[in-house]
């Protein structure tokens, strides 16, 4: 660690053909960028959060790998042995001699005691000597958008075990600053990762299966990348992917989003866990065109985009099971009521089973609740979008050296929100949406989960939203549940073709059991930890795109303070440039009172 140091110091002293004063140093972590004052190359202090949850992935990905590995092995040995305990068994009473390794290498012979020979595959024979171990490679990790290169610096300075860190940009300037700052981060740096100008898409496509981890998280979309991406990961690699173009995703566009990704979105309150499941559809389609799927281990949506983690395995046969793992979505347009419809189905006989495509409709052309019709979007990944052993396994991780995390704070509480979601339940119900159709009062979230709990069913919260309820209980359970709480809150009269009067009309089935519930509180809400947090600083969001002139109108992006230093540089000494006014006092201070509220 000295001597990379020390390497580093050298650089910053002499520049190495730059002039270090025209740039700002930039820490995040262990690594350190030269950044120049023009928007020349993209970099977003909001993705620390996005950066700190990668590498504490990474590092279990590792782990994980590591451990798989050692299973494989043992199964190995433990099969080897079994083979070579039947061969035994053929000839009681005799045991095996080996005389050595064949010169062809294809099988060893061994003598028996009554001097007959028999032949054991060199493969065993290895195994049990110990020898042949397949040694499991360093991984190697993919950046196919590098930009200023502070992702792939902190992978090889931070994450233990990686052997290579290949950094891809196709701008001339990010790639001339991606490799000025990885001379600037020493020894370590320049050992482990290179950069390259490059297409990426073109890249992957040449690299196929080479890369253990390949890392996409590009400005805006990134359906153009995933086809090639899926063929770059090795067998049992892992994607890591972000999306970013949010308002596409949630049902801005919806014919933009189905022409990028082959769903279409709804604009319901769970849009943003549908960004997830509708990104994690498309991936899984990419990847079923090369006889891959995808496996899902952490999907979380935080900032201003959506982020998926996601292994790749190579099977025909278990790819035949994706149509199981996706669903159409009916979503009342009057009410808050929405049911899933999967694609495909099995069916099983004797040992066979058959791929069915799924019944359907499952609902009918009105809502059974108010009446109204239906909007039909999807396909979606409806499978769990977490693997709760990873989240659990992650969040220990993290927790561990919450110290080498910039953002621990943040990635802690979302990473502890995941591992209280119900993993098999897709979206979510907002309990003031509901309230709102019924024009009522809201009860309390321990109250409402209670209900839900005393009913026989299950329910959780959900990382997306604060406000989000997850439960396995269908809508119309729902529905008698508020239709209770209203009877003991009445509500004012609502004309009759509404849709809550329509809802409150019918009588209960069910009779809610409004009395506190042991497990209506979460652990983490039963130990007060912090779950949702507010952004640490103003103007924490999205930044310009690399290149583009900045100008008075970015303020609500970068915020006077950074607008006015950029302008100053450009003009000197700012003296005969308009300087960006900050906000009014009263403004300011009414939303820094309602951010520490």
């Amino acid at each position: 660690m000295g001597a990379d140091t020390k390497t580093g110091d050298e650089e910053k002293q002499n520049g190495n053909s730059f002039d270090i004063n025209d740039y700002t140093i930039i820490k995040e972590g262990d690594a350190e960028i030269l950044m120049h004052a023009k928007n020349e190359v993209f970099y977003n202090k909001t993705q620390v959060n996005n950066r700190d949850m990668s590498i504490a992935v990474l590092r279990t990905f590792i782990s994980q790998r590591k451990q798989e590995h050692e299973a494989m092995l043992a199964r190995r040995r433990t099969k080897a042995a079994n083979k070579l305990s039947d061969a035994k068994a053929e000839k009681p009473g005799d045991s095996v001699q080996h005389n050595g390794e064949s010169n062809d290498g294809s099988e060893v012979l061994g003598e028996t005691s009554n001097g007959e020979s028999c032949s054991i595959p060199e493969e065993q024979t290895k195994i049990l000597r110990g020898k042949g171990r397949e040694e499991l490679k360093p991984p190697r990790v993919l950046e196919a958008l590098s930009a200023s290169g502070l992702r792939a610096l902190r992978y090889a300075r931070e994450v233990e075990g990686i052997s290579q860190v290949v950094a891809l940009d196709n701008d001339k300037a990010s790639v001339e600053a991606c490799r000025r700052n990885i001379k600037f981060n020493g020894s370590v740096a320049c050992s482990k990762v290179e950069s390259h100008l490059a297409d990426a898409r073109v890249y992957m496509l040449t690299h196929p299966n080479e890369f253990d981890v390949v890392d996409l998280d590009p400005y805006g979309a990134p359906s153009v990348f995933l086809d090639s991406a899926v063929q770059s990961v090795a067998d049992g690699g892992m994607l890591m992917c972000t999306a970013t173009d949010m308002a596409v995703l949630c049902g801005g566009n919806g014919e933009v989003c189905y022409s990028k990704y082959g769903s279409y979105p709804l604009r319901g309150k769970y849009c943003h866990e549908m960004a997830l499941r509708i990104l994690l559809a498309s991936i899984e389609s990419h990847a079923n065109r090369y006889k891959r799927y995808i496996v899902p281990v952490l999907s979380v949506q935080m900032d201003f985009y959506v982020r998926v983690f996601v292994r790749i395995y190579t099977s025909a046969s278990d790819m035949k099971n994706t149509p199981l793992k996706l669903s159409y979505v009916y979503q009342c347009i009057g009410c808050d009521s929405f049911h899933l419809q999967t694609v495909g189905r099995t069916v099983s006989k004797n040992n066979s089973v058959r791929y069915l495509p799924g019944f359907g409709p499952t609902v009918a052309q009105d809502c059974s609740d108010c009446g109204k019709k239906f909007n039909m979007g999807g396909p979606i990944w409806s499978a769990p979008i977490h693997d709760q052993e990873w989240v659990a396994a992650i969040l220990a991780d993290v927790k561990s050296m919450k110290e080498r995390y910039p953002a621990y704070e943040r990635i802690s509480a979302v990473l502890t929100t995941v591992s209280e979601e119900l993993p098999d339940v897709p979206l979510f119900l907002s309990l003031h949406n509901l309230c709102a159709t019924l024009k009522c009062t809201s009860p309390s979230a321990v109250i409402f989960r209670s209900a839900v709990i005393n009913a026989g069913y299950r329910i959780s919260g959900t990382h997306v939203n604060p406000l989000g309820l997850k439960t396995d209980a269908p809508m119309d359970v729902i529905w008698d549940i508020m239709r209770c709480w209203v009877k003991n809150h009445p509500v004012k009269a609502q004309p009759s073709d509404h849709a809550g009067s329509v809802i409150l009309a019918k009588e209960p089935v069910l009779q809610a059991n409004f009395s506190r519930a042991v497990a209506s509180l979460s652990k983490a809400q039963a130990k007060k930890v912090a779950r949702f947090l507010p952004n640490p600083e103003r103007h924490w969001g999205p930044k310009l795109r690399a290149g583009r002139t900045i100008t008075s109108k970015h303020v609500s992006l970068l915020g006077p303070k950074a607008l006015n230093a950029i302008n100053n540089h450009e003009n000197g000494d700012g003296s005969n440039h308009e300087n960006v006014e900050e906000e009014p006092a009263a403004k300011r201070k009414r939303t820094e009172e309602s951010v520490d509220s």
